[in-house]
């Protein structure tokens, strides 16, 4: 797997993890976050190889289905980068405090 396509499937896993199900939610943070293994995936739950492939192939597509429709992720990299431009020009004190409360956000 690329390492691009990793990088995206994290993003869109910390935006949208609590809008899959919980196996689902399990398997991608194991596979993704933890770099299992399928297999030793389906070890830890005791089902197949392929079941697994399954279940994190349908938490795929539905995190990329989330972010086609919602825009989080894509959404919050334009703020970021609306704000590293502000950050750029000569702000007051006051617009540099309102620039820190946007990065908090």
């Amino acid at each position: 797997m690329s390492l691009e396509k990793t990088l995206l499937m994290n993003e869109l896993f910390a935006c949208y993890q609590d809008l899959l199900t919980t196996k689902q939610q399990e398997m991608l943070a194991l596979y993704y976050e933890e770099d299992f293994t399928l297999a030793e995936i389906a070890e830890h739950y005791n089902i197949s190889r392929q079941g697994v492939h399954d279940t994190v192939k349908r938490g795929e597509e539905a995190l990329e289905h989330y972010e086609a429709t919602i825009h989080l992720n894509e959404n919050r990299k334009l703020k970021q980068q609306y704000i590293n431009e502000l950050k750029k020009t000569q702000l007051s004190a006051e617009q540099s405090k309102l620039v820190q409360k946007m990065e908090e956000l």
